[in-house]
């Protein structure tokens, strides 16, 4: 592992039901100090006996360096698969194994500019603290929130507090503007003349946010969902194509050389359907004929 990463023996201390998610709480010593905004941590699940051996890695909503208990990290878990049913189903001062901060985290501008932050469903945890870094740093930061339904966004009251101002779009109309996050994105950076544009939530979603962005004339920075088994570059379940400063697309590990990757470097021609494909043109790809 990489300096700056630890592992702790972890504690939960609070887990509140927000809509269709869980709001875990951890005493992760050390973790909550070394932590940047758009950085994730990698829990083990199912206990000490478990067969599941893999981690599950979710970006770090916010911390607290210290407290009654130490420093906290705090996440956010939509509970679909044994892992995160496991998780979900903690109590308080139940253990748990944690590994971080992990990841590179989203970069700040240097200087004060107006700022859009795009979440979808419970991909929007991290960007309330992104949120109070950028105004901190005297930057304009407006959010949109979305979802497929009202029950699956999530901090929209917590956005009010974070940002100057907030947007919210869902599929069936339930809250907000009916729609998606992209339908009302360009007006958003039109009207705040924003130079970036942070997004966290589906690849699908973040795609759409790249190309609006790219359209009105801002930076798109994204921090990808693609699934993570040991989030330190050793299994290469997470890679995917990205374009360097020198034009050639390389297969790249998400966990380490992400998950926060510039929108318009990421092919997404070769990212479909929670399918990702080494593009023809990449570095090392398979030649035709096997040559």
């Amino acid at each position: 592992m990489s300096t700056g990463v630890v592992q702790v023996a972890g504690e939960l201390i609070a887990n509140r039901r927000v809509g269709a998610y869980h709001h875990l709480t951890l005493v992760a010593p050390g973790v909550a100090e070394l932590a940047d905004p758009g950085q994730f941590v990698a829990l083990a699940v199912g206990g000490p006996t478990s067969a599941t051996l893999l981690r599950r890695c979710f970006s770090i909503h916010k911390v607290k360096p210290s407290g009654t208990y130490g420093g906290t990290v705090d996440i956010v878990v939509a509970a679909h698969g044994p892992g995160t049913r496991w998780l979900a189903a903690l109590r308080p001062h139940d253990p748990v194994d944690v590994v971080g901060p992990l990841g590179r985290p989203f970069p700040l501008p240097a200087e004060p500019v107006a700022c859009v932050l795009v979440g979808g469903g419970y991909g929007s945890a991290p960007l309330f603290w992104l949120a109070e870094s950028l105004r901190e740093r005297g930057c304009h930061v407006e959010m949109v929130l979305g979802a497929a339904s009202e029950d699956r966004l999530f901090g929209v009251v917590e956005a009010r507090r974070s940002a100057d101002a907030v947007h919210v779009t869902t599929d069936d109309g339930s809250a907000g503007r009916r729609g998606w996050v992209s339908d009302v994105l360009g007006e958003v950076v039109d009207r705040t003349e924003a130079a970036v544009v942070y997004a966290c939530g589906p690849m699908a979603m973040l795609r759409s946010v790249t190309e609006v962005a790219g359209r009105h004339g801002a930076v798109a920075q994204v921090a990808v969902e693609e699934s993570m088994a040991c989030g330190i570059g050793v299994c290469m379940t997470c890679v995917m194509p990205v374009t360097g400063s020198d034009g050639a697309t390389r297969m790249v590990r998400s966990c380490v050389e992400g998950p926060v990757f510039r929108g318009d470097r990421v092919r997404w021609d070769a990212i479909s359907g929670g399918v990702t494909r080494v593009p023809e043109d990449a570095v090392g790809a398979p030649r035709a004929g096997g040559h």
